[in-house]
């Protein structure tokens, strides 16, 4: 059985210089945020995303931040692709310190007007069973390897529904509200392997969905928010290296919001 070590004093708390990190959907929005906290703190990163050519261009400005930097094409949803992809990783780094699930979709439909469901199935498809295909096919090297960290993004739509008459995501919703108790399930059903499962769940943050948030969200920002602003991704990025580092080790199986404060004024 596999005992995380505790820290025993402040030095080397944060480090996460020389960790190999894998991040979904890292070549944009709060991914690119991620990825750029971790590269910035010294890791490595490989981005799986479906457009290489931002792919590319993420790498790109990571590099300037020094270490080794990868992309490589995947598309979550597909079983072979991530396994294809685990591959591509694992011939690059030799071992996996850390696997960020932040690949993520949000379809804006009511339930009964959802055509066939694919707005539904397209969203669980990614939001779920994506992390998912990534835990089987990334976490039994690194349980070889002594352990990790894993980190989903949730959401803080999978804590509360209040937007659901103005701002239609069922699927949203249920999958992320389902993503926090896959990371809470994980991190029992692989306790013991020196494996750590966490979520962040995030709230008004400035990505590339800003455009489908409909005019009360600015408002509530505006008026309500106790910070008075968005989140920035690279503050999400923020707390999964701290999630990731040894100052996190004793954090398992946690929904970490990050939301402003928003859970408590809407």
């Amino acid at each position: 059985m596999a005992v995380i070590s505790p820290i025993t004093s402040m030095k080397g708390a944060f480090d996460v210089s020389g960790y190999n990190v894998v991040v979904t959907g890292g070549n944009r929005g709060i991914g690119f945020g991620i990825a750029t906290a971790f590269a910035q703190s010294g890791a490595n990163v490989a981005i799986l995303c479906r457009d290489q050519a931002k792919g590319q261009k993420a790498i790109n400005e990571l590099m300037t931040y020094g270490g080794k930097h990868y992309c490589f094409n995947c598309d979550v949803t597909d079983l072979e692709s991530v396994k294809k992809a685990a591959e591509q990783v694992y011939g690059v780094f030799d071992r996996l310190h850390v696997l960020v699930n932040n690949a993520g979709i949000a379809r804006v439909t009511t339930m009964l007007e959802d055509k066939d469901l694919k707005g539904w199935h397209d969203t669980i498809n990614t939001n779920l069973h994506g992390p998912a295909n990534m835990v089987y096919a990334f976490v039994p090297n690194m349980i070889k390897a002594g352990g990790g960290s894993v980190i989903n993004i949730s959401s803080v739509s999978g804590q509360a529904v209040n937007d659901a008459v103005s701002h239609h995501k069922p699927g949203y919703h249920a999958s992320k509200a389902a993503l926090d108790t896959f990371t809470r399930y994980m991190a029992v059903e692989l306790g013991g392997t020196g494996m750590r499962f966490n979520n962040i769940a995030p709230g008004l943050t400035h990505s590339e969905l800003d455009s489908s948030l409909p005019p009360e969200i600015f408002e509530l920002v505006d008026n309500l928010l106790p910070g008075r602003r968005f989140a920035e991704p690279i503050e999400v990025g923020a707390y999964a290296v701290y999630l990731a580092s040894p100052a996190g080790s004793n954090v398992n199986g946690s929904i970490c919001m990050h939301d402003g404060g928003k859970l408590q004024v809407k």
